[in-house]
């Protein structure tokens, strides 16, 4: 009982954390033109707003493949260009000494445009904030001495620090109007970001958007992104719920043992029961009701146990580590400043509300023999 409690209760953490790594930067709908750049930008997102009531935001924003290159060093990212008012400013940010990421990056034209990476990003090319890099997308220039590829360079305004946002180590954020220079593509963007009032909602609004944007434009939620990959934690979790419901079943196989056992042992009690005038139906509500007390004791301990547990996951994965000297979770590897553990009541519900089930079918069969015991058999060498 305490094993699957805690056991859920972590597999709902990591999908829980998992998520929000995804939504830290991709927007809950998405809104683009089947191969081409979107165009008439003011029209769509006026039209996008008034679908729903659950649409809190809709920002166009420019996306190309491209290459950074610093110090003799090349990565390889998502250039993206951004309006001022998207969520990825809600992150931590490292910047420079009084100054700010988002203030920065949109600044005056006349000074180097900015720039904010992801730490790995950062690594890879050996610079940190302050410093210039060149972008450089698949655009080429025809010259005499052959095609050269397009370079502009821009200065780090930025850097992602927060750990789990493992979709920002492939993009690097600039400015709409700069990014649209870059990439020699006038007003138009690749797609309009819907953020919605809930993740929750992203299914249904962009149902309602379909019926609005139909072909050539797409129309996709976050879950049509990266549901698949949320499905197979789903997926993990029922398995373990399975597989530790099995484990109780045969825990529950101990209950009806001890009651077999109580009825071999008093079996002349039952039967002197029986010849005062006790009926068979007494008999069985007799050692149901015990079967049913040992399964709510059981069962209310295991929902202690395994509560007290879930809550206090993250202390107590940091005490053992710090006694036995053993990393067994690692931040870094997985993206997350603590121990992953949300208890659901839903899931503490169905789990006791199984395992009372359980501890219920276990005592029919011992109070079935219990009360088919004839009192003369029991009494005959007595």
């Amino acid at each position: 009982m305490a094993a699957l409690i805690v056991v859920l209760a972590v597999m709902t953490g990591f999908h829980d954390a998992v998520r929000q790594q995804i939504l830290g930067s991709i927007p809950h709908v998405l809104i683009q033109r089947y191969g081409d750049e979107l165009t008439e930008v003011p029209k769509v997102i006026a039209e996008a707003q008034s679908v729903s009531t659950k649409i809190l935001s809709a920002q166009p924003f420019v996306s190309k493949e491209a290459m950074l290159v610093s110090r003799g060093n090349v990565a390889a990212v998502t250039v993206k260009g951004i309006e001022a008012g998207n969520k990825i400013f809600k992150q931590k940010i490292q910047s420079a000494v009084g100054g700010d990421a988002r203030t920065m990056v949109f600044a005056d034209e006349s000074a180097l445009p900015g720039i904010i990476i992801g730490i790995d990003t950062a690594s890879t090319l050996g610079i940190t904030v302050g410093e210039t890099i060149n972008v450089i997308p698949p655009i080429f220039t025809i010259t005499p001495f052959g095609m050269m590829p397009k370079m502009k360079s821009f200065r780090v305004v930025g850097i992602f620090t927060q750990r789990g946002g493992f979709m920002d180590t492939y993009f690097a954020y600039v400015d709409l109007r700069q990014a649209q220079r870059l990439l020699e593509i006038g007003e138009a963007v690749s797609g309009i970001e819907i953020e919605t009032d809930s993740f929750s909602s992203a299914a249904v609004v962009s149902q309602e958007l379909r019926s609005t944007f139909s072909y050539p434009y797409v129309v996709r939620s976050w879950e049509d992104l990266f549901g698949s990959f949320l499905s197979a934690i789903k997926l993990e979790k029922l398995g373990l719920f399975i597989v530790l419901g099995i484990i109780i079943l045969v825990a529950a196989f101990n209950i009806a043992t001890t009651l077999i056992m109580v009825v071999m042992e008093k079996h002349k009690d039952i039967a002197i029961l029986r010849t005062m005038g006790a009926t068979s139906q007494s008999i069985m509500k007799i050692f149901v009701f015990e079967g049913l007390i040992i399964g709510i004791i059981g069962t209310g301990a295991g929902t202690l146990l395994g509560l007290l547990l879930a809550k206090n996951a993250d202390p107590i994965i940091k005490g053992i580590e710090l006694l036995s000297g053993v990393r067994i979770f690692d931040q870094a590897v997985y993206g997350m400043e603590r121990f992953p553990s949300v208890v659901y009541s839903s899931d503490v519900t169905i789990v006791a509300i199984t395992a009372m089930i359980i501890c219920l079918l276990a005592t029919i069969y011992p109070a079935w023999r219990a009360a088919r015991m004839d009192p003369a058999e029991a009494l005959r060498y007595d």
